[in-house]
């Protein structure tokens, strides 16, 4: 089934489910932690960011909050389709 939009373009569709505020306030409030990427079943980047963060006694997590925290906000600022193209069809890891 083809949407067309208002100007007469052709919407993609997809069946899946956008996790774009939840991925995104997750990357914001939790991001040190990775469970954004865990979330998007991204498990090798989500275990990087919680490694870091242990590893580094909580030191490191400026670092990984702050990427959370870009991430979060990247996530927020992007439509439903275009979230879901980018980053659980396509599987974008980073920003």
């Amino acid at each position: 089934m083809e949407i067309v939009d208002e100007n007469g373009n052709v919407k993609n569709t997809t069946t899946q489910e956008s996790k774009r505020v939840i991925t995104g306030i997750l990357g914001i409030l939790l991001g040190s932690l990775g469970i954004h990427k865990f979330v998007l079943g991204y498990t090798k980047e989500g275990i990087i960011l919680l490694v870091i963060t242990v590893i580094t006694f909580g030191i490191g997590s400026m670092l990984t909050g702050l990427i959370g925290l870009i991430e979060g906000i990247v996530y927020l600022t992007k439509s439903d389709q275009e979230f879901i193209d980018t980053y659980q069809i396509n599987r974008r890891s980073w920003f």
